[in-house]
């Protein structure tokens, strides 16, 4: 717990101190490109080394847990549930977006100064239609998948072969305990990454700033305060959700979670917290097979923190650009972005990509992309640490409803999880 505390402490102190040496830099350097260029090396090894860790380690711990539960009934009735709780989040995740830029309206303020000229944003728009998205469900080589990191075609393996794992029985006993092994070295691996996380943050936080100024934060402070707060309520609901099922013990999932949003916070990536947060969750509680069946559909279906922000970008561009979309039209984009926002997790700046793919839909100039593409980084950082808070909240609730949630004091089920 105390070496834990530290490493908080120590991102903490770099994100800080990213600040300070980004801001000096940008205000006493003329051309900053080859301290930007610098800190972005740093960053992407430290992403890098994340993503080595995330094939292995989610095939192995699903398999894992898939295999243990025993048949293919335990695995439909869990994955019932999960999707269920995913579905009422994404609603409500998509929801609060639209209410919350309807009150605010901050794209009023920028209107009548955008241009509607074509402008290279360099974002290619992209939506899955149901035939896209069934062909990249199911992978056409799982070797392929795993050296793209593509997590929703892991899971689908990992689901026939723990299934089959668990119809053999005895004779896959060998191969599921060396699974298991496998999973607790890439956890181990994990803390050793995770060393190098503040010089990553740091690096983050310093290049950014270092290349935009503190300026681009004020310019845009009223619009990033109000998706800040919006952000804010989202985890208040994510919260009460949580509490509604867990009680009390919503507070303690709440301070395990706290370490791996804060990574996810300061690194904007979802992934870069996904071995910290199984960790914490099976720290809670919460069983292991239920934590790694949970969490990689988490990450492809469940990501609430970016959901809020397609709704609420989208429609702050529409006013920006002083379109006025009806209540029909803003259901409608809902709809349309419950669907095209999933399974695509693994690209960059993926919520901006689902943007761009919903404005062509509905009309609205491509290029009001601009308007965020120079604050994207920090909103990436709220939505990201979110994502993390919404399936550490889902994997928990699932495992109470499962009966797999260890109370507190009960040392050998504690035990047994990790």
């Amino acid at each position: 717990m105390q070496k834990k505390s530290r490493l908080t402490t120590y991102i903490l102190a770099a994100l800080v101190l990213g600040i300070i040496t980004g801001y000096f830099v940008n205000a006493n350097v003329a051309t900053p490109t080859g301290f930007v260029d610098s800190m972005s090396l740093l960053t992407t090894v430290f992403l890098r080394l994340i993503k080595m860790i995330i094939a292995p380690l989610v095939f192995a711990t699903l398999v894992v847990g898939i295999a243990r539960m025993g048949d293919a009934s335990e695995v439909g009735r869990i994955g019932l549930k999960t999707m269920g709780w995913f579905f009422l989040a994404s609603v409500m995740s998509l929801s609060l977006g639209l209410v919350l830029v309807n009150l605010f309206r901050p794209g009023d303020a920028l209107l009548g100064h955008m241009s509607t000229a074509a402008s290279n944003t360099g974002i290619v728009a992209s939506s899955l239609s149901l035939k896209d998205f069934v062909t990249h469900l199911v992978p056409a080589s799982i070797v392929d998948g795993m050296a793209k990191n593509e997590i929703l075609q892991i899971v689908v393996f990992s689901l026939f072969f723990g299934i089959a794992a668990a119809a053999i029985g005895e004779k896959a006993k060998a191969l599921i305990d060396a699974l298991d092994g496998l999973a607790h070295i890439m956890l181990k691996v994990t803390g050793y990454v995770m060393a190098f996380a503040p010089v990553a943050v740091f690096a983050a936080v310093a290049g950014t700033i270092a290349k935009s100024g503190l300026g681009v934060l004020s310019t845009y402070g009223v619009f990033m305060a109000e998706f800040y707060l919006g952000i804010m309520i989202l985890w208040g609901l994510l919260m009460f959700a949580g509490f509604l099922f867990l009680k009390r013990r919503v507070f303690a999932l709440m301070a395990e979670l706290r370490g791996p949003a804060l990574l996810a916070f300061s690194t904007a990536s979802s992934e870069a917290a996904y071995p910290k947060t199984l960790e914490g969750l099976e720290r809670f509680g919460v069983r292991n097979r239920i934590a790694s069946f949970v969490l990689p559909i988490g990450y492809s279906f469940n990501l609430d923190g970016s959901m809020m922000y397609c709704t609420f970008a989208t429609v702050f561009i529409a006013q920006a650009y002083g379109i006025e979309m009806t209540l029909a039209e803003q259901i409608t984009m809902m709809a349309v972005l419950m669907v095209t926002s999933k399974g695509i997790a693994g690209v960059p700046r993926a919520s901006l990509v689902v943007i761009a793919a919903t404005l062509s839909q509905f009309n609205i100039p491509e290029a009001g992309l601009l308007l965020l593409l120079g604050i994207d980084h920090f909103l990436d950082m709220a939505r990201s640490a979110t994502n993390v808070v919404g399936n550490g909240v889902a994997a928990a609730v699932v495992a109470k409803w499962e009966g797999e949630l260890a109370h507190p004091g009960d040392e050998e089920m504690i035990k047994d999880a990790a």
